[in-house]
């Protein structure tokens, strides 16, 4: 089985947006993306993904969030059309949220992410968003994660919190027979970031891994392509985060990228990284 990657598109769209809607924390996202983002994350790359995933057709596509960057309306709007272009098809593409997708108190409250993505991140038998989504495809059990929650700038962190741990904790022992796949937004270990743009309940986390156990864990939040262990039951559990899905840059280690995991036998075989070559406009392996 092939399993696709991908995180950090950040689809910016300011269509229809009244002034009003920047008198809170998105005044200062916004300030940021005029000085230093807004030409970064154009939205033709996340399009190029989909083109690419619909060439490359692996089984099961997952999103580890930062779908938006100021979580307006418009951004989901735009988002969930490109994501509708993926043939394999909301029961095979599940996404978690990130912390620019519930950037606000407003867009928390709204249920923007949840209702923009429905289909993208119900669990089995579900019609409503919960998490932990938990979803069995195959020889694999995806569970997702939310560690969303809106912060004052200059925070980035993320919580899962208690009650989450606990229903996470139970989908991965009633899940144990399968390939467990782990998405969440933030890195589950301490590093230089991890003060301001950290998992807070982090090690209570690790806590639950290391009885419970998985055998994959993906995340985003970093924009960097990164490769980490954490101690599980049966020893050390891969942790990988992939860079931003439509990060525009010269240097080859930013420049936008996916990664494609094969799974055969109940292990990680092969991890490929798809980056965008500017010059044919397309993703290709690394």
């Amino acid at each position: 089985m092939k399993l696709a990657h991908f995180s950090d598109v950040h689809a910016l769209s300011l269509e229809g947006v009244s002034p009003l809607s920047f008198f809170n924390k998105r005044a200062a996202g916004f300030a940021n993306l005029l000085l230093r983002r807004r030409d970064k994350h154009p939205f033709a790359l996340f399009e190029a993904i989909v083109e690419d995933l619909n060439r490359e057709k692996p089984e099961e596509v997952v999103v580890t969030g930062d779908l938006t960057n100021l979580s307006l309306p418009p951004e989901f709007k735009l988002a969930r059309q490109i994501l509708d272009r993926i043939s394999a098809g909301s029961e095979h593409v599940t996404i978690v949220p990130g912390n620019h997708d519930v950037y606000t108190l407003g867009a928390m409250r709204a249920h923007l992410f949840d209702e923009a993505v429905k289909p993208y991140a119900t669990s089995d038998g579900e019609s409503e968003v919960h998490f932990p989504i938990v979803r069995t495809r195959g020889p694999i059990a995806i569970i997702g994660i939310s560690t969303a929650l809106p912060s004052p700038p200059p925070l980035a962190d993320g919580w899962v919190g208690g009650t989450q741990l606990d229903a996470v904790k139970r989908a991965l022992r009633q899940h144990a027979d399968k390939f467990r796949v782990v998405l969440l937004h933030h890195p589950p270990y301490t590093n230089r970031h991890s003060i301001l743009r950290g998992l807070r309940d982090r090690g209570k986390l690790q806590k639950v891994l290391a009885e419970v156990g998985c055998e994959l864990i993906l995340h985003g939040h970093e924009h960097r392509d990164l490769r980490r262990e954490i101690a599980g039951p049966n020893g050390p559990i891969p942790v990988i985060g992939v860079g931003s899905g439509t990060y525009q840059d010269a240097r080859p280690e930013r420049r936008a990228r996916y990664n494609v995991y094969t799974i055969e036998g109940g292990k990680l075989i092969a991890t490929e990284t798809r980056v965008h070559d500017a010059a044919q406009n397309r993703f290709v392996a690394q």
